[in-house]
């Protein structure tokens, strides 16, 4: 009986043995896979830390981690050319806050505090040679693994020399637009001032003609039309240069303008000869501008249409097609053409390709000028000796803070 219960003893503790060797060869298996599982993850921990040590050494703006004292914990390098301090200077960013900023930094860091980050805020600091600096920060906070709060960490990038370009761009502006204001108020005196004696000069050449009835030659009457036709051109291109002067981005309200009354109105103001028909077509659409700059536009691209047409019959057709985000208008004529070498030249103040009493060379470059205003282009396609077709667009609306009603 005993020799029984000892044999039964011996194969349960073989039995033992044997599972105990099997889950021993289990756990070397398994112990071998972790040790390959952990030299991977230890690999991609280097790498990531490497990563991530090159990112926050090569970052070109300054990036500062700080705990919730202010104690800066740790910065790069260009935080350190930013403040001229080192991590080993042991520093305390509330220290370099600049005096007048207190109050708006503690406002900023009971934001931080609250909300966890604070975006595009400015201040201004006192670094390592006592120079102040204006900076952009961008901060959030950091947690530890309960969720509490332990440090802050931020971007800073100095917008010292950005703002003064700034300040200097507003000054300029600013002295610009006092410039064309007292440019437009001089312009307007020289106008009145040349306009006088010009008028005074074409009443005396008048009351000369009419004291000296049948007394005068041809030769004299001819030099006396003479100098009143060039008092009237004088006098047009005083007003030409008055109204080129005057077209400013900055007068402009934009209103609804119906371009097709305002070009019924310009075929009844202007001096269309018979022999030129000025056609328009049907439902031309309502703009957004200003109506005086309209009609000074199309006014001045048909009144060029009639001063050269040479055709016994001239025809001027006014077009317009929808086009996205904007009018495309077109004015046809059957005039003289314009050679491709000058279509660019033509739109320049003072320059006339053609002899014509009528014309003082500023027509085009007002309607350049009220083009631009409206952000359009304008160009032209022209065939000599077959006319000419100039093309502008209008956009539809604006979108540049312009006033609007």
């Amino acid at each position: 009986m005993y020799e029984r219960a000892l044999a039964r003893e011996k194969a349960a503790r073989k039995e033992a043995e044997r599972i105990l060797e099997e889950k021993s060869r289990e756990l070397y298996f398994k112990s071998e896979e972790l040790k390959v599982t952990n030299k991977k993850l230890e690999s991609t921990v280097k790498e990531t830390t490497t990563e991530l040590k090159g990112v926050f050494e090569n970052i070109v703006d300054a990036y500062v981690v700080m705990d919730l004292k202010g104690d800066v914990i740790k910065m790069n390098d260009a935080a350190e050319v930013l403040l001229g301090y080192s991590i080993a200077d042991a520093i305390n960013l509330m220290n370099l806050v600049h005096p007048e900023e207190q109050y708006n930094v503690t406002k900023g860091f009971t934001t931080l505090l609250n909300e966890g980050a604070i975006t595009d805020f400015n201040v201004k600091i006192i670094i390592a040679n006592n120079s102040t600096r204006l900076v952009h920060i961008n901060a959030s906070l950091i947690y530890d693994e309960k969720g509490a709060p332990v440090a802050a960490q931020g971007i800073v990038r100095d917008i010292t020399e950005f703002r003064l370009l700034e300040l200097q761009k507003e000054r300029l502006l600013t002295d610009l637009e006092r410039s064309n204001d007292e440019l437009q108020e001089y312009a307007h005196v020289v106008s009145h001032d040349l306009k006088s004696p010009l008028r005074g000069i074409h009443a005396l050449v008048s009351w000369v003609k009419e004291d000296n009835v049948g007394k005068l030659d041809a030769v004299t009457l001819d030099n006396l039309d003479l100098i009143e036709t060039t008092l009237e051109k004088m006098e047009a291109l005083i007003a030409d240069v008055l109204n080129y002067s005057s077209v400013s981005r900055n007068r402009v309200i934009y209103k609804d303008v119906p371009t097709q009354q305002v070009l019924v109105d310009i075929i009844d103001l202007l001096h269309i000869p018979e022999h030129i028909f000025v056609t328009v077509d049907k439902d031309l659409p309502v703009l957004k501008g200003d109506r005086a700059r309209v009609q000074q536009l199309f006014q001045n691209l048909i009144s060029n249409a009639i001063q050269y047409c040479d055709k016994e019959k001239g025809l001027i057709h006014v077009s317009c097609r929808d086009d996205d985000g904007f009018y495309e208008f077109a004015v046809c004529d059957n005039g003289i053409g314009i050679e491709k070498q000058y279509h660019k030249k033509i739109f320049m103040i003072f320059q006339s390709l053609h002899t014509n009493k009528n014309s003082t060379g500023i027509g085009l470059s007002i309607v350049k000028k009220i083009v631009d205003l409206y952000k359009g282009d304008i160009w032209l396609e022209s065939e000599e000796g077959v006319g000419t077709t100039f093309y502008f667009t209008i956009p539809k609306t604006f979108t540049d803070g312009e006033a609007q009603s």
